[in-house]
């Protein structure tokens, strides 16, 4: 039987994860809040957060709004050469 594998993270996330748990503690909410708003699940958030799944631009823009937070705050810094 094979085994089950898990899911490794993107290589390149649109979030700073720490940049989202961040504003999320200092906005005061809890995930399961997070979520709630977003409409998404309390999972979601916290792979968000922990930089084991990628936040889409919408996502991004959405958690912007809810931190009440500019969302160059939330996004991966990319520097180019």
């Amino acid at each position: 039987m094979p085994r089950a594998t898990q899911t490794q993270p993107p290589k390149v996330l649109n979030q700073e994860p720490e940049a989202i748990a961040y504003a999320r503690a200092k906005a005061g909410l809890t995930k399961i809040e997070v979520a709630t708003r977003l409409g998404k699940s309390p999972q979601l958030v916290g792979d968000i957060e922990s930089g084991r799944r990628n936040a889409t631009f919408e996502t991004l823009q959405r958690l912007a709004d809810i931190f009440n937070c500019p969302l160059v705050v939330l996004e991966r810094k990319r520097w180019s050469a």
